[in-house]
């Protein structure tokens, strides 16, 4: 399988849970990576200093232009683009809402489609990935705040997997993780919130961060002959329909 050495990898959200294991993966096959963090860069350098090999730390908060700009001018050589920024839309008022659009759909639609244009402008074939949620693809109660913008962001990634196929030759794929120890859904595991797949067979185990990881490199593949498709990685669970009730 060809490798990732010396490609240039942009990840945004690259330092909370997904990202730290996504850049220590990357950068042990060589890649060449720009973690973009919004806030805290005590914990960026960090994960600069576990996962080791060429990596540029890049504060950007792509919820604004500037931001996608300047994540996006760190890597003007851009191979490849993993977009895992997300909030957890806890509840249901207006303003939870609109903030998960702009954060869970409006962003990273945003970020991939300049991403593409500047890959496309300079004749570079590569791969974007985003990220979803398996309650993108299957129905959860109570998570329309966070289920409904992951959903179009789902859309929107196989709307510009379509325009930037062909010739072109830009990727762009999506991960939907499912009941996973680290990122958003880290704290409902330690809640106990989840359990019940676990108590009721569903699943096995819960994910890991590795697992993600492993699916990003898949999509990230230099010789990946897949674009616009979604791959949940949630052992299994978004394909029962048996699922027990949420708690209220």
């Amino acid at each position: 399988m060809p490798d990732l050495g010396g490609r240039r990898i942009a990840l945004a959200g690259g330092t909370g849970g997904l990202g730290a294991a996504t850049a220590k993966l990357l950068a042990a096959e060589g890649a060449r990576l720009v973690l973009g963090f919004a806030g805290n860069a005590g914990r960026a350098e960090r994960v600069r200093q576990e996962a080791g090999g060429e990596i540029l730390l890049c504060r950007a908060d792509i919820t604004t232009d500037q931001g996608r700009e300047a994540l996006l001018d760190a890597a003007p050589d851009l191979y490849g683009l993993v977009v895992l920024v997300g909030d957890p839309a806890r509840g249901a008022g207006e303003e939870t809402i609109r903030r998960s659009i702009e954060v869970n759909f409006l962003a990273p639609a945003l970020l991939a489609r300049q991403a593409a244009e500047r890959m496309r402008a300079a004749r570079a074939r590569g791969a974007i990935v985003l990220a979803a949620s398996m309650q993108a693809v299957h129905v959860f109660e109570n998570s329309t705040a966070y289920a409904a913008p992951k959903a179009a962001l789902i859309h929107a990634a196989r709307t510009l997997a379509k325009e930037c196929g062909g010739p072109a030759d830009i990727r762009v794929n999506v991960v939907a993780p499912g009941v996973t120890t680290a990122g958003m859904a880290e704290a409902s595991v330690r809640s106990g919130k989840y359990d019940r797949f676990l108590e009721g067979g569903i699943i096995p185990r819960f994910g890991r961060a590795e697992d993600v990881a492993r699916a990003i490199r898949f999509f990230l593949e230099p010789d990946n002959y897949i674009t616009g498709q979604v791959l949940a990685i949630d052992g299994g669970l978004t394909l029962r329909r048996d699922l027990p009730p949420q708690p209220k």
